[in-house]
């Protein structure tokens, strides 16, 4: 990805990629971390994809990555129980 990593620079190279592979009417969500920088991204991304094209208009697009969710719960449990362990 070229820098800055911004949710304009994501947006746009994610959507020249789409149109690349020819998926920019076939994609039905995304799956990321829960960066704010992704979620502001997703916002942008939307604006270029037509949301007629989506899975009920869009509304399911951003997937939040359950494995990324599950590692902040772990790693705060883990910090929790550090001193006893």
């Amino acid at each position: 990805m070229p820098a800055p990593h911004t949710s304009k620079t994501l947006a746009g190279t994610l959507y020249e990629c789409l149109l690349d592979w020819n998926l920019d009417k076939n994609v039905s969500t995304i799956t990321l971390d829960n960066c704010s920088t992704n979620d502001a991204m997703i916002g942008r991304l939307l604006n270029k994809i037509t949301p007629r094209s989506l899975i009920l208009g869009g509304k399911l697009f951003h997937m939040r990555c359950s494995a990324h969710i599950v590692n902040l719960i772990v790693k705060e449990g883990l910090s929790t129980i550090a001193a006893a362990i």
